[in-house]
């Protein structure tokens, strides 16, 4: 396995609050075993390349039951990130 980070930033479309399907996206981040920062327009999440995706999928899964949904991803094994030693 690899170590990764991710920034990912939800958009909920046509829907009257924003903040369910933002909020659900995050909690399905807070299950897995990866580090997050929580920023203003987009999360950074990092760990084992496998539960990174597994998050990001969760976090799509619950955004999207609550309305539509897009999310745009970026994933790099060469970003930096808290505590990376390289």
């Amino acid at each position: 396995m690899n170590k990764i980070s991710a920034q990912l930033s939800v958009y909920p479309l046509r829907q009257t609050e924003l903040t369910p399907g933002i909020s659900t996206a995050l909690d399905a981040i807070s299950e897995h075993h990866v580090d997050k920062e929580i920023g203003a327009m987009s999360t950074m999440v990092w760990g084992e390349d496998e539960e990174v995706f597994r998050a990001i999928l969760g976090a799509f899964r619950n955004a999207a039951s609550v309305g539509k949904t897009t999310m745009v991803i970026t994933v790099s094994n060469a970003s930096p990130w808290p505590g990376k030693d390289d």
